[in-house]
């Protein structure tokens, strides 16, 4: 699932004014970086996922998926609770980049994309013979 993240920003500074509670209470609360909705409003940070979106939801006192613009008492996609890998450290530096601009990309860029790096690569089961 693919977040906006203007919404997105939108909706944690809606849920901060009705707290009335600074900025940096809540992000320090969820254990997020102190600058993270301003890398969010300059598009140099992706949405946070997993553990690190349920945090921010509950420092809120909200859910995941009104965060995400769904109905607030809908369940969040598994997909948004799911770890990131880059987080988990199982991606080496340039897989966590690749996965991160790929990410940006709209659907039909991420199609394009695919068959790009198929073309580059060749078949599948031609590698596993060469192997």
């Amino acid at each position: 699932m693919e977040i906006d993240v203007t919404p997105l920003v939108e909706r944690i500074e809606s849920r901060l004014d009705r707290l009335g509670v600074p900025e940096l209470d809540v992000l320090r609360a969820a254990d997020l970086p102190p600058d993270l909705l301003e890398q969010l409003r300059a598009g140099k940070k992706v949405v946070p996922r997993g553990q690190r979106l349920v945090r921010l939801a509950d420092a809120l006192g909200t859910s995941v998926a009104y965060l995400v613009g769904l109905d607030p008492d809908a369940e969040a996609p598994a997909e948004l609770l799911a770890e990131d890998q880059g987080n988990l450290g199982l991606l080496a530096g340039d897989e966590e980049a690749l996965l991160l601009a790929y990410r940006r990309l709209d659907v039909s860029s991420r199609a394009a994309l695919l068959l790009v790096v198929q073309k580059m690569t060749g078949p599948a089961d031609e590698k596993k013979r060469r192997a």
